[in-house]
């Protein structure tokens, strides 16, 4: 009977505990009752309690768990099962909330509260009946649209678009898998459409993502070499989105999608075997005659992406050393066709490029002599197979191969042509009766001539060759081509301009000549393109980029063929655009150097007077005049097998340069620079990020960063400024990247916040707070003023052990105007935002009081109000010390002298907050009201 009253006594502090609200003390005594009672009924009730304790702390599994304890004692606890529906229906279970509701109900018929649950639960089980069939049916509907022989075109593409999106949710993927999608997908693609094969390419790589189970199944059920023969479909589009598809499935076999997906994921499944033979069929399309120009370039890319180590700390290379033996000849097949050549494989204008990419890749894959030799021999034994006096076209291949061999691995293609037999085999050519023979040997001996080449034959022959081939032919094609053979060995001076290959004005002559075949549009686009390649030699002369830049045809035209779908083109234009804006690697001279050097009849390199700063900002507005950024921000979206990390870093120094002026920055935001700079600043050579960032920097500055950087690409944009903002980097970039950031900071909650504070800026930006350099100093306060609204800068500043709110006061008492009205603006928020820092403010200088009387008797208004706040704040802050110790300083006459000033429409600011902070003291009691004599 004792442990009766206990448990009793218990369970009755339980309930005034519970009443007045103390629910974790009202939880402990029930605990404790339970543990002591012994009877049956009271332990139900106790539980029926502590169950509506649970509901209220929101705990709804216990509350469930312990409501269940009750009703095992009595079925018709109508409480407890009241309780128990409301914690199932919180945890989702709405079916078994259902039927709890349902036997409260019929216990109690008339109860209002159960009928409207009842009600409302039974609406909420339907709807989601109806969802789960409705999405099955949804399913089944859109099939059925896309294969209505009689839909309209729109219906259709709003079908197929919502399966593309209803495909990217794992939830949909699963669906449309469970509901006989694959086999209707692949009806969708064998209706030959090329819209429908797109469409139905798509869905599946959504259902591929990231799902290595799933995308097992897919792969099996339709079969590698059904993909590769859809990639192999004479169409962009297609081959691009099955390419899409093989890099889905490759990142979720290979576990490069490590999104977590339960039971699934626990299912050792060994995808090895698909790996393997998706790459053998890769190879295999890479040499096949049935594969279309596209699909070629595509199973390329995906070889160049996939294979080689991305990380050279990997120490797995065996994909490279498979393809290396199974498929390099096929890759050299490809940059060996001679298009002009009859029963060539099909290939785009990019292909020979990308397979050439390929080549070096694989190549500086290796780790050993031994593996290199292999390689070397591979290609030696090749070409070796393919030289035949008798047979002009397989010669004309080999050469070829070698010109690809000289744009990837250039030491394996130097190598060669050293070897017995191919220079002579190319002079031959070039004087042979065939167009076709001469193109290919001139191509030939510019890719060999590179100031790289060890080969002297070619420094001293290929020029009388080429000269010749100049004079003698008729046909421009060839023409052109000579003429940039001579540029590029004539060129080996760079910018230094008393190292002149050439006489005096014919850099000028043959400059001119590239531009007026450059405008010639009856001259086929493959052949301008070599125009280009000629003037990114002749560039170097600094007479030659001026006469370019003022000839805006030329220009046009060589944005026109930048925008063109072949990509090769890209290096020669960066190039020439480097040239034009001096935007290359200068070295620096040193004064004292060329004194020795003329002293011991040495050669002094010499600037061209047209190389400077004046004549370089004429070029950079001709530039932008004729379009240079629309080009750009197309040639930024070419393949990355293609543009590589050097091309890159190029288009980055150019956008740099055209920056420079901040009058221009609009024009680069009207054409799509801001856009066209992310992907530069994001990936490639570290050079080449600095510069994009800086230019981004730059542009961030200065315009409206909603407009610059639409929709979520304003958030991509503050790692690379943050990126800028380190103490190594130069002080121009430090000092336009805190620009950036203060522009966006004053943009938007959610940059501050989610982006700039997370992207670890704030001890950057407060180091440089105490830089030297005034103009970085004012920057970087400017940029803390507009940070300092953030909840996590606030923190900052109330931790103890740090400088960082003595360095703002401090900062307060500076000379500079500019630099007051930031740092006075950032200590008037934070200690509006935290009353605590108005305390700690006068324990970190002694000069606090002192500082803040010069802010209030300022010449500037804009400083002299925002002390005026900094005051207000310190009498608003409940230390009634610190509001008495400011009322018996100077402060007082201060503020009244202020304060009963004349109305100031120019002082109005101050005015009115001296007045303020008057009221304020008065409320405090700290001084009496004025009272006016009687």
């Amino acid at each position: 009977l004792a442990e009766m009253d206990d448990a009793n006594q218990l369970k009755d502090e339980g309930n005034k505990h519970f009443q007045a609200g103390e629910i974790d003390k009202a939880i402990e005594c029930y605990t404790n009752a339970i543990k002591v009672c012994k009877d049956k009924t009271l332990l139900a009730v106790i539980y029926r309690n502590r169950s509506a304790c649970f509901l209220k702390k929101e705990s709804y599994a216990n509350a469930a768990s312990d409501a269940s304890k009750a009703i095992d004692v009595d079925a018709a606890d109508i409480k407890a099962l009241y309780r128990r529906c409301q914690a199932l229906e919180k945890l989702g279970k709405l079916d078994m909330a259902f039927k709890d509701v349902q036997r409260c109900a019929t216990l109690e018929p008339k109860n209002k509260t159960f009928l409207e649950t009842l009600r409302r639960l039974g609406a909420e089980i339907q709807a989601k009946l109806k969802t789960t069939f409705s999405t099955d049916s949804r399913v089944q509907n859109m099939f059925d649209i896309l294969f209505d022989e009689e839909m309209d075109k729109d219906k259709k593409e709003k079908a197929a678009n919502n399966l593309i999106v209803l495909s990217r949710e794992d939830a949909g993927a699963e669906r449309i898998f469970q509901n006989n999608g694959v086999p209707l997908l692949l009806n969708m693609i064998d209706t030959g459409k090329p819209e429908m094969i797109v469409a139905a390419v798509r869905t599946l790589s959504g259902m591929c993502t990231g799902h290595k189970a799933r995308a097992m199944a897919i792969v099996n059920m339709v079969g590698v070499d059904k993909i590769c023969s859809i990639m192999a479909l004479d169409n962009e589009e297609i081959a691009l989105a099955t390419s899409n598809l093989f890099q889905c499935i490759n990142d979720s076999l290979t576990g490069a999608d490590t999104r977590e997906y339960g039971k699934e994921a626990a299912l050792v499944l060994d995808a090895a075997k698909d790996l393997k033979t998706i790459l053998l069929a890769l190879l295999e399309m890479i040499a096949n005659k049935n594969v279309s120009g596209y699909g070629r370039d595509q199973a390329l890319n995906l070889l160049s992406k996939n294979v080689p180590r991305t990380n050279k700390k990997n120490p797995d290379y065996s994909r490279t050393l498979f393809t290396i033996d199974h498929g390099l000849k096929k890759i050299l097949k490809v940059c060996g066709q001679v298009p002009e050549l009859p029963d060539q494989l099909p290939l785009t204008e990019n292909s020979q490029m990308i397979a050439s990419v390929l080549l070096n890749k694989l190549y500086d894959d290796l780790t050993c002599d031994p593996e290199r030799d292999n390689f070397r021999e591979i290609c030696d034994q090749y070409i070796k197979s393919k030289i035949d006096p008798n047979n002009m076209d397989k010669t004309l291949h080999a050469v070829n191969t070698i010109s690809g061999l000289l744009q990837g691995p250039f030491d394996v293609g130097n190598a060669l042509v050293g070897h017995q037999g191919v220079m002579e085999m190319m002079v031959a050519l070039c004087g042979s009766e065939r167009e076709v023979d001469q193109m290919v040997a001139v191509e030939a001996l510019i890719h060999s001539s590179t100031k790289m080449s060890r080969a002297s034959f070619i420094i001293t022959n290929g020029v009388s060759l080429l000269k010749d081939i100049y004079k003698k032919t008729t046909n421009e094609k060839i023409k052109i081509r000579a003429l940039v053979g001579l540029c590029k060995l004539g060129s080996a001076g760079g910018d230094d301009y008393s190292l002149r290959q050439f006489a005096e004005g014919s850099t000028e002559k043959l400059a001119k000549q590239c531009r007026k075949w450059l405008c010639n549009p009856k001259i086929d686009a493959k052949t301008r393109k070599w125009a280009i390649e000629g003037l990114a030699y002749l560039t170097n002369d600094a007479d030659v980029k001026d006469d370019f830049v003022e000839d805006e045809l030329a220009l046009k035209a060589m944005f026109d063929l930048a925008k063109s779908t072949d990509k090769t083109i890209i290096y020669a234009v960066a190039c020439t655009l480097v040239n034009c804006t001096n935007s290359y690697e200068k070295k620096e001279i040193l004064p004292e150097l060329v004194q020795l050097a003329k002293f011991s009849k040495q050669h002094v390199p010499e600037q061209h007077p047209k190389d400077k700063k004046d004549f370089i900002e004429k070029r950079v507005k001709r530039l932008l005049k004729a379009g240079v950024i629309s080009a750009l921000a197309v040639m930024v979206k070419a393949d990355s097998s293609i543009l590589t990390d050097k091309t890159k870093e190029m288009l980055a120094r150019v956008f740099l340069a055209l920056s420079a002026d901040p009058k221009d920055r609009g024009i680069i935001v009207a054409q799509g620079g801001g856009k066209a700079l992310i992907p530069l600043a994001l990936e490639g050579t570290d050079a080449g990020k600095g510069k994009a960032c800086h230019a981004l920097a730059k542009i961030a500055a200065v315009s409206n960063p909603t407009i610059a950087f639409p929709g979520e690409r304003v958030y991509e944009v503050v790692r690379p400024l943050v990126s800028l903002l380190h103490t190594d980097k130069e002080g121009a970039q430090n000092y336009e990247a805190l620009r950036g950031l203060t522009n966006l900071a004053a943009y938007s909650e959610k940059l501050r916040w989610s982006k700039i504070v997370k992207e670890k800026a704030l001890p950057e930006i407060e180091n440089l707070m105490f830089e030297e350099n005034e103009k970085i100093r004012l920057a970087a306060t400017e940029c803390m003023c507009n940070l300092v609204t953030s909840k996590e800068v606030q923190e900052r500043y109330l931790e103890d052990g740090n400088d960082k709110l003595k360095l703002l006061v401090l900062l307060c008492g500076e000379d500079d105007d500019k630099i007051q009205i930031a740092a006075a603006g950032a200590l008037a928020m934070i200690t509006a935002a935290q009353k605590k820092l108005c305390t700690k403010m006068t324990l970190v200088t002694v000069q606090w009081l002192e500082i803040l009387q010069r802010l209030c008797l300022h010449s500037n208004p804009k400083i002299q109000h925002r002390g005026m706040v900094i005051v207000y704040n310190m009498l608003d802050s409940d230390n009634n010390e610190l509001a008495k110790k400011l009322i018996e300083s100077e402060l007082l006459e201060i503020l009244t002298v202020i304060g009963k000033a004349e109305d100031n429409p120019k002082r109005q600011d101050p005015i009115d907050a001296a007045r303020t902070c008057l009221v304020k003291a008065m409320d405090l009691g700290l001084i009496k009201p004025f009272s006016t004599p009687s």
